[in-house]
């Protein structure tokens, strides 16, 4: 099939690379030249495991290209899939502008059929004022679909070729048999391809993301109570997490959730409650404590220094809002490095693969080439992202880099009994401290 995809974010790559892999041939359209000049010359802009073996494959083998022309882009293409990007407005709503802008392009430039998919989250009703958009100036049929998508940044590729799911919002049969097709290579398992109607297929996005940040922050709020009452959250997680009404996943106590879907869906899901004249209260409070969480840490900082943190070097490890991914949006270590450095710390940090897109937004830090570079000397250790090279690092040779073995670990990387048999003071979320007595009256 001949596939335009429009918008070479995140989901956009992903998903004009992946249909490219399943033997379609696609062409990506964006309107930044910088961008898709770098993309012509196999430069991926993002870091996304195993994207760049099949983008550079996909380039070779001719079914994968890139233009700064919509017109070229949608040339005799059966679907044409919307991936732009839909940022939160002043008051949460997400805002439509470059859907709806899109849209009204593509009106008088459709030749043939084709199939519009909406791919970016969008909010209810959204299908059909992308299809108002358009047909104000078509001068030929076409259907609007709503396709969410699910993909997990860090595991994107391998959620698009073998999706739990698949999501299509439709009242057209035509469209249908169109999606049934295209995606038929990635179902071949059996997992399922739900149609229902656009809107329902509208708000399941916005229900998936916002139960599952519901279930991060509920578990966040049951580690700030064990710390009152002396109890550890990870008995507790795995206590609950193996009823399989409960589940596993989104079961890790931590400093809160960040990157460009939770946060922005669960605020404009709220906000659309508030169109329909719904409070949706769960929502409002969800947001509420992972705000609240992302600064967690900070009053242990302070209580541990005295209420200083004047001139006292704090290495941080992770920048990125989760492991496997450079992206930072939301990233709880933003706000904790700026806080730490409007009190007088000095901050040397490192990740894998997000500081460079930190420097862009934080000058006045220390990166270092390596996770016990940022070590040197340091009064105490900051961990904001649960990178895996993190998870068994060598204690002896961070006891002799640091000025003090102090570790505020806000992903709970390390088992008690493990941090203490090497001398570590530990704080973590939702577990025993050495002197949780002293602490339990900051919360």
């Amino acid at each position: 099939m001949k596939i335009a995809v429009v918008g070479t974010g995140y989901v956009g790559l992903v998903t004009g690379t992946c249909f490219a892999e399943t033997g379609n041939q696609v062409i990506c359209v964006d309107i930044d030249a910088a961008k898709v000049a770098r993309l012509k010359q196999g430069e991926l802009p993002i870091y996304e495991p195993g994207l760049d073996v099949l983008f550079h494959r996909n380039i070779e083998e001719d079914r994968l290209k890139f233009t700064t022309s919509l017109v070229e882009g949608i040339k005799d293409a059966e679907v044409i899939f919307l991936a732009l990007p839909t940022p939160p407005g002043e008051n949460g709503s997400a805002d439509l502008k470059y859907i709806l802008g899109v849209a009204k392009d593509l009106g008088p430039l459709l030749e043939n059929y084709a199939v519009i998919v909406d791919k970016s989250t969008v909010p209810v009703g959204t299908a059909e004022k992308v299809r108002a958009a358009i047909a104000a100036n078509a001068k030929v049929d076409f259907d609007v679909v709503s396709n969410p998508e699910f993909l997990r940044e860090g595991v994107a590729v391998e959620d698009f070729m073998k999706p739990d799911r698949v999501v299509i919002g439709t009242s057209s049969e035509t469209a249908k048999k169109v999606m049934e097709k295209l995606y038929a290579p990635l179902v071949r398992q059996g997992n399922p391809v739900i149609f229902m109607d656009e809107r329902s297929a509208e708000m399941t996005k916005y229900a998936a993301n916002s139960f599952l940040a519901l279930k991060i922050t509920f578990m966040n709020e049951i580690a700030n109570l064990c710390e009152k009452v002396g109890a550890d959250v990870d008995d507790i997680r795995r206590g609950i997490g193996t009823d399989s009404r409960i589940g596993k996943r989104f079961l890790f106590a931590g400093i809160g959730y960040g990157g460009s879907c939770f946060p922005k869906d669960v605020q404009a899901l709220a906000k659309t409650s508030q169109e329909y004249d719904y409070d949706f209260r769960m929502l409002n409070s969800v947001m509420a404590v992972n705000d609240d969480q992302k600064k967690k840490l900070l009053p242990i900082v302070r209580k541990h220094f005295d209420g200083n943190l004047k001139g006292k070097k704090i290495a941080v490890w992770g920048l990125a809002f989760k492991p496997h991914t450079d992206d930072i949006r939301e990233a709880p270590a933003l706000e904790n490095i700026v806080a730490l450095l409007e009190e007088g710390a000095t901050v040397l940090a490192y990740d894998p693969e997000a500081m460079e897109n930190t420097k862009r937004l934080i000058s006045n830090v220390t990166y270092t080439h390596s996770a016990y570079d940022a070590l040197d000397k340091a009064d105490a250790l900051m961990i904001f992202t649960e990178w895996p090279q993190f998870r068994t690092p060598d204690f002896a040779k961070m006891a002799e880099l640091m000025n003090d073995k102090v570790i505020f670990d806000g992903r709970n990387l390390y088992e008690l009994k493990q941090i203490r048999e090497h001398g570590f003071l530990y704080y973590s979320i939702g577990r025993e401290t050495q002197n949780l007595r002293e602490l339990i009256n900051i919360y």
